[in-house]
């Protein structure tokens, strides 16, 4: 567990950034928050070995809410916002993994 910009960072040897032991590239500064428990995660990994219960990923219907931390600046983004950023944090331009794409359908509740 990890406090970072305030908010309570679980996992599996999360470090200052959020990075943590699946997951540790300079680019791998986000946590995510699943619906099941809405608790943040730096990945779907974490989440697996860290609670007893399958992960839901965040809803559409509530992407206008915050629900991704920037593990290098602190800042809650939603999850339009991170979605929309270009792999970059919008308020301090730290730059993201672009390989979380590959697995969003995790983190983000698919549209149509």
């Amino acid at each position: 567990m990890q406090s970072i910009g305030g908010h309570t960072v679980h996992g599996v040897d999360v470090g200052p950034e959020t990075r943590c032991a699946h997951y540790d590239t300079d680019r791998d500064v986000v946590a995510f928050t699943f619906a099941c428990c809405e608790r943040y995660y730096p990945c779907f990994r974490c989440h697996e070995e860290s609670t007893d219960h399958e992960a839901v990923p965040w809803p559409r219907d509530r992407f206008d809410e915050s629900s991704v931390l920037c593990g290098v600046c602190g800042t809650a983004l939603t999850a339009s916002a991170y979605l929309e950023a270009d792999y970059r944090c919008p308020a301090c331009d730290a730059a993201f993994n672009p390989g979380c794409a590959a697995h969003a359908d995790l983190y983000f509740e698919p549209g149509d």
